[in-house]
């Protein structure tokens, strides 16, 4: 399956890449999956995505969790929270 890719902030620092199209074997089948499978690069991959890391979550534009199905041409986005004030 073909997704999209996008990472954000202190995320797209650490791994020197804003976007990425990336085929995901048949076992990704979540945001989740998409997490652990980008981790398994290694690396600042294993880092920057690390599960203890917390990070926010999007599928197609919206605000998700790990146990979100994706589809092909889907869109999945990293970012680190934000706080304001």
């Amino acid at each position: 399956m073909n997704i999209e890719l996008r990472f954000f902030a202190s995320v797209r620092e650490a791994l020197k890449v804003a976007q990425e199209s990336v085929t995901v074997p048949a076992t990704v089948k979540t945001v989740g999956d998409v997490r652990a499978f980008l981790r398994e690069r290694g690396g600042v991959w294993a880092e920057a995505l690390a599960d203890s890391r917390p990070l926010r979550m999007a599928y197609n534009q919206e605000m998700t969790s790990a146990d979100t199905a994706i589809e092909e041409g889907s869109e999945v986005a990293f970012f680190p929270p934000v706080t304001g004030g």
